[in-house]
């Protein structure tokens, strides 16, 4: 039998596109997008840099660098201006049509300057649309870089977007090796206003892209204006209105401090440019130098940026910039200083040096980074969010820096000796570099929040409310007016997180509740124990017994006498009375059987035997129930089978909760067996969890034997962790480094209901934490199995007939799927692994994300769990969790060392997956078998003979099924015992080959061994 590994015969045509695409860390279902994006950016963006050049030059040789800072502020309204009409066209018109049209309008006022400026015959027009030009140009440059941002993020999701927007961002590198170039040639040859409406045609070409990119892809853009939001939407805005307002705050920070820091060092650079060139040099100058920076930021871009943002993370990469200026900056300044051979320029060299830091951070890291961090917030609102916080940042810094930079001249003019007033904005600079590197790290712990909000809505615990002020609460619910259901829920809440301070609270309440709610609470107090300090609030209860419920009058007087020093018992005795309430009498009865004399016990037996024999339910029930806190038994024991098979359920569940509250021993069986019936398994898991550790022996080994009923193993499991004490958490995690599969999951998922405090926190000590880190270990190279089985069983033989091999497909894709789905059970086993570990809110959301079928939504989950998990393996488990395909995922784990894939035939690989059966799902085992028997694959007689006893029937059916087409001598041995299979599937297989057969004989199945 031949293998083909057809997954690699496909693609090896597309072999040579696919390690260019692996070079630039890109996938082959991003490319066509990242590629279009690409070229409209780098376009617009050569257009722009010759425009941008050329009004610089225009600029510095009619004004200088005097008016430097008033462009600033200049340019910080107009922006402000333009990106607050940009977030209001979105509000009007379709986002689709606003990207589109943006840049080509905004192109005429600069075409109408330029004419004005070129027939101009007036000196002080052509002075005023030199300082309109550079205006507007920078306009520009902020609603393109805005532009880019927003579609970015409509046609990526928040993890292409890592790999894919360094790329996309290059083309402003591009733009500038381009432009940069050129410009020394275009100037040679043609005035600066005719380079500035050459690049006006440029950019309007790259509008044209961008209109062919937003029609093959209109389904990623809203079709209405934002403003119409879905009451769906404003509500889910609404929940996340705080932490999203400090976030984007923080992120309105965050963008205006980088743009300070720009601004800073390119006001010095440029003053030291203009004071060594002259305009014509300026020009040729600053078009080499963007040249030779575009190329260094193109190779970061292209080859570096997008894996240090997946490795590294968005926030690494994004205090990259003001760590390298802040520290670099002073540095580089002092260094040159000390040079005698360039002392003189010092500042100049130095300034170009901290210049080309930043562009090259500034345009490869932070770029890149620059729209992942806007991905948290919701959809319907982001793009506007990003316009206002992205646009309104820079341009209000832009003006802010142009203020501090005229007031700083001026203060240094008056104050400052003239050698050191270059290095006040030296030390400006360092000050907000630091600002910023903070604002950087309270902008992650929210980055995480958000995303996390955005998919749950957190949960009530102990551990975040305070105790004192929800006493205070439950009292001020409890004495007001509102629904008996939340009063309910504040007493049940109170039970949870105080039990033994609950009757502090709800004793002086007590006359004041509804009956319900009095007998929900005197349940309370008597769960906490019987404290005679609250006697005086609950005999009130018992003073009117007309006016008292009569289940509140029994726990009121349960809780007296048994809180009582010195009890008078011969008032018990007359609620023995037949005439009194049952339930009162059956308490009554109890108690004296608890603390009477042999004469008032003998009475109270008596009393007891009536009522459990009774013909009425309420009368046996209510007797049942009264027996729970009785001590003396003795004579009522003989009642109790009868009472297990009683008629009523009611009578059923009570005599189970009495033999867990009496510690009856000889009827612990009837627990356990009460667990296989969904009518009694709630009450018998109560009633085990009542015995503790008593009862973890006997749950051990109905969840530990593979041939009861799964679902019982399952909730044998979730008691014993309902549990909780030390030991039955030891027993957990003992069973949980043994285990596999199915019952894997049901420990881990009985863990969890123990862990719910977030993070480590929950697991006690580290030594949890290491045991955790070994399970998802043996889960990925279970998981390598899993992907090396699946590519190496995808077969063909080419031997075959046209009828088997239809057969072979058919089976083998059925295998394929079972594979899939054990695949998917594992990832499930891995999330659940990672809940003990780290926040359960945190983990929730990835997992709700991670099994959504949107793109979008997985992308989210991977994200939250980049920024949660901080394991050695997390890039690891990042990439078993995303979509990929399964030969990637095998090459990864390869990588990481976890597996080693060696290609195999059919029949070593089949070996190898049996050999695993344990951790095999029963389909998945069932599969193998029914594949062997197409294939003709050998099986061991080990094999066979384990699946023959295994406790699924489907899989024994298909073990028969192999031996029927492998050796009719065995299968005729065997097929006698086999009569008495309990699966009807099983017992109807075996019926009809005894019959085809005729099969006499019977021969111990053991008989396999010889096979």
């Amino acid at each position: 039998m031949e293998l083909k590994n057809h997954w690699l015969a496909a693609n090896k045509v597309a072999l040579p596109r696919l390690r260019l695409l692996q070079w630039v860390n890109l996938r082959p279902e991003e490319s066509e997008r990242t590629q279009l994006m690409f070229f409209f950016y780098t376009t617009v963006c050569v257009g722009l840099r010759w425009a941008e050049d050329s009004t610089v030059a225009l600029f510095l040789d009619e004004y200088g660098t005097q008016l430097l800072p008033w462009m600033y502020i200049a340019s910080a309204a107009t922006s402000a201006g333009l990106v607050f009409l940009y977030s209001w066209l979105q509000k009007i018109f379709p986002l689709r049509r606003v990207i589109v049209a943006i840049a080509p309008c905004m192109l005429m006022p600069l075409l109408l300057l330029v004419v004005l400026r070129w027939g101009a015959h007036v000196s002080y027009l052509a002075v005023i649309s030199a300082f309109l030009l550079r205006l507007w140009v920078d306009a520009l440059y902020v609603v393109n870089d805005l532009n880019t941002s927003i579609v970015a993020n409509q046609i990526f999701n928040i993890r292409e977007i890592k790999r894919t927007y360094p790329l996309v961002s290059s083309g402003l590198l591009v733009a500038d090796v381009i432009s940069g170039f050129s410009l020394p040639w275009l100037v040679q040859y043609a005035t600066l206003n005719k380079i500035i409406l050459i690049a006006c045609i440029v950019i309007l070409l790259g509008s044209g892209i961008l209109f062919y990119l937003t029609h093959q892809y209109q389904a990623a853009f809203p079709e209405t204006p934002q403003r119409l939001v879905t009451e769906e939407q404003a509500s889910r805005q609404r929940f996340i209105k705080s932490p999203l307002k400090r976030y984007v705050w923080q992120l309105f920070a965050f963008v205006g401090l980088l743009q300070v820091i720009g601004l800073l060092i390119d006001f010095q650079y440029l003053r030291e440019l203009k004071s060594n060139l002259s305009d014509r040099e300026l020009a040729s100058f600053l078009g080499l130098f963007g040249g030779t920076l575009g190329l260094c930021e193109l190779l970061l871009q292209w080859f570096i940026s997008s894996r240090l943002i997946e490795r590294m993370g968005v926030f690494f990469t994004a205090t990259l910039l003001p760590i390298t200026v802040g520290f670099s900056l002073p540095g580089v300044l002092v260094l040159l200083y000390l040079i005698p051979a360039i002392q003189s320029q010092s500042f100049f060299w130095g300034l170009i040096i901290v210049k080309f830091c930043d562009e090259v951070l500034r345009y490869t890291f932070v770029m890149s980074s620059g729209p992942i961090l806007y991905q948290p917030i919701p959809e319907a609102i982001r793009s506007r969010m990003q316009t206002l916080s992205g646009g309104t940042a820079e341009a209000i810094a832009t003006g802010l820096t142009g203020g501090l930079i005229f007031a700083t001249i001026l203060f240094c003019d008056r104050f400052i000796p003239v050698p050191l007033q270059k290095w006040v904005l030296v030390a400006e600079t360092m000050l907000i570099t630091g600002t910023c590197l903070k604002v950087v790290w309270e902008l992650r712990s929210r980055y995480v929040e958000l995303l996390v909000l955005s998919v749950a809505r957190g949960q009530l615990s102990a551990t975040n409310v305070g105790l004192r002020f929800f006493k205070q609460g439950v009292v001020k619910a409890l004495g007001e007016k509102g629904s008996e259901a939340d009063k309910r829920s504040c007493i049940e809440l109170l039970a949870q997180i105080d039990p033994q301070g609950s009757a502090e609270v709800l004793a002086p309440l007590l006359i004041k509740l509804t009956p319900d709610l009095q007998r929900q609470s005197l349940e309370v107090m008597l769960t906490a124990g019987a404290n005679p300090a609250y006697l005086s609030a609950i005999r009130p209860l018992l003073e009117q017994p007309q006016e008292t419920n009569s289940e509140v009058f029994a726990l009121a007087l349960r809780y007296v006498w048994l809180a009582e020093p010195n009890p008078n018992l011969s008032i018990l005795e007359e609620y023995l009375n037949p005439r009194q309430n049952s339930l009162i009498r059956a308490t009554a009865a109890a108690l004296v059987l608890r603390q009477g004399t042999p004469m008032q016990k003998v009475a109270a037996t008596q009393t007891m035997r009536r009522m459990l024999t009774h013909k009425q339910e309420r009368e046996r029930v209510n007797g049942v129930r009264a027996l729970r806190e009785a001590v003396y038994l003795q004579a009522l024991r003989i009642h109790i089978p009868n009472l297990l098979q009683d008629e009523s359920l009611r009578v059923r569940c009570a005599v189970l909760e009495m033999i867990a509250a009496t510690h009856l021993e000889e009827y612990y069986s009837a627990l356990i067996a009460a667990l296989y019936y969904k009518s009694t398994r709630t009450t018998a898991i109560s009633a085990l969890v009542r015995l503790e550790n008593e009862a973890i022996k006997m749950l051990l080994r109905l969840a530990t034997n593979i041939y009861k009923p799964e679902v019982v193993r399952m909730y044998a499991w979730r008691t014993i962790a309902q549990i909780g004490t030390q030991e039955a958490l030891e027993t957990l995690w003992e069973n949980l480094e043994t285990s596999w599969g199915t019952t894997r999951d049901h420990i881990l998922r009985s863990l969890l209901k123990i862990h719910k405090q977030p993070g480590i926190k929950g697991l006690v000590d580290r030594f949890y934490e290491s045991r955790v880190e070994n399970l998802i270990e043996q889960e990925l190279k279970f998981l390598g199995e899993i992907y090396a089985a699946y590519i190496d069983l995808k077969t063909i033989d080419e031997k075959e007939n046209e009828q088997s091999r239809q057969r072979i497909v058919i089976v083998s894709e059925l295998l394929q799927r079972a594979l899939l789905e054990l695949e998917f059970d594992v990832k499930e086993r891995l999330l659940l692994l990672l809940k003990l570990l780290y926040s359960p809110e945190k983990m929730q959301a990835a997992a709700f994300n991670l099994r959504s079928l949107s793109v979008v939504n997985l992308a989210r989950g991977l994200e939250i769990l980049e920024h949660t998990i901080t394991l050695s393996s997390k890039s690891l488990l990042l990439n078993i969790l995303d979509n990929r395909p399964q030969p990637e995922k095998l090459q990864h784990l390869v990588e990481a060392k976890i597996v080693e894939y060696e290609n195999m035939i059919v029949s070593d690989r089949l070996h190898r997956l049996l050999m695993l059966g344990n951790f095999l799902s029963d389909w998945c085992l069932a599969c193998c078998f029914h594949f062997a028997q197409v294939t003709r694959t050998p099986l061991t007689s080990s094999e066979i003979l384990v699946s023959l006893r295994h406790p699924t029937g489907f899989v024994r059916e298909a073990a028969i099924a192999y031996l029927n087409m492998v050796s009719h001598r065995v299968l005729l041995q065997i097929l006698p015992q086999l009569q008495k299979d309990p699966h009807p599937l099983v017992a109807a297989q075996v019926k009809e080959l005894i019959q085809k057969y005729q099969v006499k004989n019977e021969q111990p199945i053991e008989e396999i061994s010889r096979y």
